[in-house]
């Protein structure tokens, strides 16, 4: 059963105060350069806090929410210490049907 973990915070502060599009791609390259497989995602208003099981999650957390949901367990460590004000946790395919959709609407470029 595959495990996703990820950092939360609110779509202001991931998206906006932190220079995270600069992080992923550094990241991006990173793998490419390495021919591993992307195994990390950017959600904004992540669909998983709609379930019950996160309800203290999603009243911890300022909305709109953003998250950075990945299965390496060790990214997530990284950026939890690199963005400090994120909450993180982890999920089973199991417990959310669709792990990285979105509540989101976003107009495609």
């Amino acid at each position: 059963m595959q495990t996703y973990y990820f950092v939360l915070a609110s779509q202001r502060f991931l998206c906006e105060e932190e220079p995270l599009d600069e992080v992923l791609r550094e990241r991006r390259r990173n793998y490419e350069h390495q021919g591993k497989e992307i195994d990390f995602w950017l959600v904004v208003q992540p669909a998983f806090l709609e379930n019950v099981a996160f309800a203290d999650l999603k009243t911890r957390c300022p909305q709109p929410a953003a998250a950075i949901i990945s299965t390496n367990p060790q990214f997530i460590t990284w950026l939890k210490l690199r963005l400090e004000y994120v909450i993180t946790g982890e999920f089973t395919a199991a417990q959310v049907a669709e792990p990285l959709a979105s509540l989101a609407s976003l107009p495609m470029p």
